[in-house]
């Protein structure tokens, strides 16, 4: 049974296997690279690894099409590999949580070969057949229906065409999931993230979907789906028995739909990673392009700050494996540090648990390719072939540029030699070509790197409640340059200031903070150093006027983070 929301204290790293570290010197990633990186992953200061899928597969999405879910995929290594890297990381006081992906199998997947071989095979109805295909779009390749002659029915695919969706409404298809938990539990995994997982029930019939949405016309017919909350009912029983943390996936979720996960009689996950703010500067999809919107990132941020408060826990993020670099999105290339460790002051500080995917912690950036055909993800490619296609093709790349998966995939930069140091021979995939500046090693030496700062934030929410179980506030959510909150626990105040501008700006402050002093323990300029070190030796008496510092003014990118002690009879005090 569950002993306590240990998840909530935590902090996690997200590992894209494939692009993180080769070990065996074969160009591509594996558990041999992730057990030599564990120590590095570890004096980060997060708590947990997220291993994106590691499963045998054919790769037509890059692990999320399975073919064996009870083993390794032999590029990464076996499963004797995976229980040492499992057992080291444990040793280091490191959770280890795995990708279930349920929505859908690899075609290559045992269940769909004998399911293809007709409809009175005992794995007919593992997956969903039809003579007649309704009008749903898949979210990656085309029609979401592909005929297959040997059986003579089409089955339905909401991605890609080698990925076809498992038929959640046979309980034998939920008893092989629920199999697929506890093998893993039993081996010492201690949760799951939990792929599309409001897509696994569809509704009765498979009605039409709406023609004016096209790509996403069926998703109202399979998200949310009429025994959604029955299906995940059964999975958290097994969790339960293990005291296993469980993290869902739920794309195009609205907050009150996050909740019926959340909480109440139908709480079946601890957390939920929602999209909304990975719409501050598109469209739905990040091929469709809007200038980024500081205010809607922010709108973002607070609903479900707001929504989820007293009710359920957040799960913050900025990057993982299915989103382009947020520096090169969010940020700036030209102010890459300053904008790189501001955007992380930005989330983690909020109410929640912070995940941060490989690289980011050092500011990897998007990468350029001038060719689609040099590109590998199947929806990149869809999305080229499908949207602006009466454009110009340099025009139609630069969209790629800012919004394809491949850019969170490419090799992590560890050093400025041969490869960035990912391996000793050429990587499986290309090297962004700024990995002679942009490295773990410099990073490692420069105590006002990205990296480093990443070190203080995580540190700095670790040795304080108020920033893991406070109260969370906005203010000025209007305001199209800074995005400041305020964490509260008791009489312990955070007041977390993030320019998101590369000119000059005065400091806003709220009113019931003016006049007031505090101390300020991080900075992202260098001056903010001494500080953060000078705090956790409990050496910092002298308290820091908030108006007077620095002018009042905010440099290009700044971040700042303010303590309080507020007191109901004196409003702060020393």
């Amino acid at each position: 049974m569950r002993t306590n929301d240990w998840f909530k204290k935590m902090s996690f790293y997200q590992i894209w296997v494939r692009s993180f570290a080769d070990g065996n010197g074969d160009g591509i990633g594996d558990l041999y690279g992730v057990y030599d990186k564990l120590d590095y992953i570890r004096k980060l200061g997060v708590d947990g690894i997220w291993f994106s899928p590691i499963y045998p597969s054919p790769n037509a999405d890059y692990g999320y099409d399975i073919s064996d879910y009870r083993d390794i995929h032999p590029d990464f290594g076996t499963l004797d590999q995976f229980k040492k890297v499992l057992e080291k990381a444990h040793s280091l006081g490191l959770k280890v949580i795995m990708d279930l992906v349920v929505n859908h199998t690899s075609d290559e997947h045992p269940w769909f070969i004998e399911s293809c071989k007709g409809k009175d095979n005992p794995y007919s109805d593992y997956y969903i057949w039809r003579d007649r295909p309704n009008n749903w779009d898949s979210l990656f390749e085309g029609k979401a229906w592909e005929y297959n002659e040997q059986r003579g029915q089409y089955y339905l695919h909401i991605f890609a065409k080698k990925q076809p969706d498992l038929n959640m409404d046979n309980p034998r298809v939920r008893e092989e999931v629920k199999g697929i938990m506890r093998f893993w539990l039993d081996m010492g995994v201690d949760g799951f993230r939990e792929d599309v997982i409001n897509f696994i029930s569809k509704k009765e019939g498979l009605p039409d979907g709406l023609p004016f949405l096209p790509a996403v016309n069926g998703m109202p017919y399979y998200k949310d789906g009429p025994h959604i909350h029955e299906y995940m009912a059964e999975f958290r029983k097994v969790a339960e028995e293990y005291d296993c943390f469980q993290l869902g996936e739920g794309p195009m979720t609205t907050v009150q739909s996050a909740l019926k996960y959340l909480s109440g009689p139908t709480k079946s996950l601890d957390m939920m990673f929602g999209f909304d703010h990975m719409m501050a500067d598109c469209v739905y999809t990040e091929y469709i392009h809007r200038p980024f919107s500081l205010v809607k990132l922010k709108k973002a941020f607070s609903k479900w700050q707001y929504a989820l408060a007293g009710k359920a826990w957040n799960a913050l993020y900025l990057e993982n494996h299915d989103h382009p670099r947020v520096i090169s999105r969010y940020g700036s290339e030209r102010f890459h540090r300053e904008s790189g460790s501001m955007l992380a002051a930005s989330y983690i500080f909020q109410c929640g648990t912070p995940f941060v995917y490989q690289g980011q912690e050092i500011g990897m950036t998007n990468i350029r390719l001038w060719n689609i055909e040099q590109y590998v993800d199947v929806s990149t490619k869809n999305n080229f072939h499908t949207y602006h296609v009466k454009d110009d093709i340099k025009d139609r790349l630069k969209r790629i540029h800012l919004s394809s998966r491949d850019s969170s995939r490419t090799p992590v930069q560890w050093t400025a030699g041969k490869n960035a140091g990912f391996s000793k021979l050429k990587p499986w995939f290309y090297v962004n070509p700024n990995y002679r500046r942009i490295n773990v090693e410099a990073q490692e030496h420069d105590p006002d790197s990205i990296l480093n700062f990443y070190r203080k934030c995580l540190a700095l929410r670790r040795h304080s409640e108020t920033l893991i179980y406070g109260t969370y506030r906005e203010y000025f959510p209007k305001d199209p340059n800074i995005y400041m909150y305020e964490r509260r626990l008791k009489d312990i105040r955070y007041l977390i200031v993030c320019s998101f501008t590369r000119l000059p700006l005065r400091l806003r402050i709220p009113k019931e903070y003016a006049g007031k002093k505090g101390k300020l323990l991080l900075c992202n300029y260098p001056e903010g150093r001494q500080l953060m070190a000078e705090h956790f030796k409990e050496r910092l008496k002298q308290e820091v006027d908030l108006l007077a510092w620095e002018h009042g003014m905010l440099r290009p990118y700044e971040a700042r983070v303010y303590r309080f002690r507020f007191t109901k009879d004196k409003g702060v005090q020393k």
